[in-house]
């Protein structure tokens, strides 16, 4: 048992489980941002185009009377906007991110320079050779 558990503590407190479980909070908290935007902006500025309908309260009843079961294809229509919104902040996220990284790469690198005595690496603006301690002239 003693190693069961001390197996689990190297998989649960691994850097990358942490940073996941991190991705999934904020996750949540943006799925509740989104919600928002498409329940009390998207929805009703589309509810004015079409007419004034309450995609909420859109459905088909199954039966007749108080507890006939029905198909909520209103809620449906709200779920599949919200994913639709959530695909697209997503999109752009990876998007700026992956320009972002394209960026850092393009810059170019400072080209290599070396002590002509030692033949070791050094800095563009060094006036002595860290390897050798040569004074450098160029």
């Amino acid at each position: 048992m003693k190693k069961l558990w001390e197996d689990f503590k190297k998989f649960a407190f691994k850097g990358n489980v942490i940073d996941m479980a991190v991705g999934v909070m904020i996750a949540t908290a943006f799925s509740a941002i989104v919600n928002s935007l498409v329940n009390d902006l998207f929805m009703p500025l589309l509810s004015l185009l079409v007419g004034r309908i309450d995609f909420s309260n859109l459905k088909w009843v199954l039966g007749e009377g108080e507890g006939a079961a029905s198909i909520n294809y209103g809620a449906f229509l709200q779920a599949v906007i919200n994913f639709l919104v959530i695909a697209v902040c997503v999109f752009a996220f990876v998007k700026l991110i992956g320009r972002l990284y394209r960026r850092q790469a393009q810059e170019p690198a400072q080209p290599a320079r070396l002590c002509p005595y030692c033949r070791m690496e050094v800095a563009p603006d060094a006036t002595r050779c860290p390897h050798c301690t040569s004074q450098l002239t160029e």
